[in-house]
């Protein structure tokens, strides 16, 4: 079983186009960035037109501007090739064409005690390393958080929708689309390492490259995105408790 298992891991697929392995991470890093971009110029043109964004506090601006980047970024990387090209994306080949089971909320937990086991013995070796910080901070987009809105809008955002948006993005469409073109190991591999890249930092892109792992196993694996929907919101979800909850600890 063991053997058949890394034969499968190790083989070519039938498609097998290398090239691919560099057209699509750039196709999904170049649609990623440029929803944020455009998000960014839509912020800008609303002061030139003074329109009182003074008057709506930064969270809320940053939420709504979050989701915004998200569906821009999905519309763009999924639904412009399709409508160009007629390049279309199935549900089957994102991995939602099934929902969420109760094998699923048992998996999830299990992967994130391996995932924090792996990032934990990735990040002692890293850190040996001088241009290494283990101490920065994750930049979220949410600072100064005062009121009881705001810390929902927050978690809302980052516990929720960015977990769902980046399963599909990268779990669902660009793996899904590489596992046509390339070996499943090389496929994970530059799922995983794009991943880390759009954090924009070395210490959360080491941690967020083995948890990108761990989410592809569990998405190859299952043949569903949902537990890896559940296990990078129990992530995310404990980040958000040390970040805006209880900083100190």
């Amino acid at each position: 079983m063991l053997r058949n298992s890394l034969s499968k891991v190790l083989a070519k697929p039938e498609g097998f186009k290398w090239w691919m392995g560099l057209v699509l991470p750039v196709w999904v890093f170049v649609g990623f960035m440029a929803a944020q971009v455009i998000v960014g110029l839509l912020l800008s043109l609303l002061s030139l037109l003074r329109i009182p964004l003074k008057n709506i506090s930064e969270p809320t601006i940053q939420a709504i501007g979050s989701f915004v980047v998200y569906i821009v970024a999905l519309l763009t990387v999924i639904g412009l090739p399709w409508l160009v090209r007629k390049y279309k994306t199935s549900k089957a080949e994102i991995g939602l064409d099934h929902h969420l089971t109760w094998t699923d909320l048992l998996l999830a937990p299990a992967a994130f005690i391996v995932y924090i086991l792996l990032s934990f013995v990735l990040t002692s070796i890293f850190s040996q390393f001088p241009f290494y910080n283990v101490n920065q901070v994750q930049n979220t987009g949410f600072s100064g958080l005062s009121y009881g809105y705001e810390y929902f809008l927050a978690f809302f955002t980052l516990v929720i929708v960015a977990p769902i948006a980046e399963e599909i993005l990268f779990r669902g469409y660009l793996l899904g689309k590489l596992r046509r073109y390339l070996p499943i190991w090389a496929a994970v591999l530059v799922t995983s390492l794009l991943f880390g890249i759009v954090h924009f930092a070395w210490n959360v892109g080491v941690d967020v490259f083995v948890l990108s792992i761990v989410l592809s196993i569990l998405r190859i694996r299952t043949g569903r995105l949902a537990p890896s929907i559940l296990l990078h919101m129990i992530k995310n979800g404990v980040a958000f408790y040390f970040l805006f909850i209880n900083p100190l600890l």
